[in-house]
């Protein structure tokens, strides 16, 4: 199970991390600063904005080659898909 980010190294760890993010909401979202699903896509939106700045401050480097389409299509087909 992937529970860090830093540990997402594939299509299939990054599902496991999405699982276990939302095992966490079920468990404890009341906890959670944006627990609903506008308040998340918002924030969601906002870091990415700021990703660059985050990466500075943690002295990590902003990743330039993910493949951000990738990303966005499963964004999209969660939407729909069943």
């Amino acid at each position: 199970m992937t529970t860090s980010p830093d540990h997402v190294d594939s299509r299939e760890d990054l599902a496991a991390f999405v699982r276990s993010l939302r095992r966490s909401h079920a468990r404890d979202g009341g906890s959670w600063e944006n627990a609903d699903l506008r308040s998340f896509l918002d924030a969601l939106a906002a870091w990415m904005d700021d990703a660059d700045g985050w990466y500075c401050n943690t002295g990590r480097e902003l990743p330039l080659g993910g493949d951000w389409a990738f990303f966005a299509r499963a964004l999209q087909a969660a939407t729909t898909y069943e």
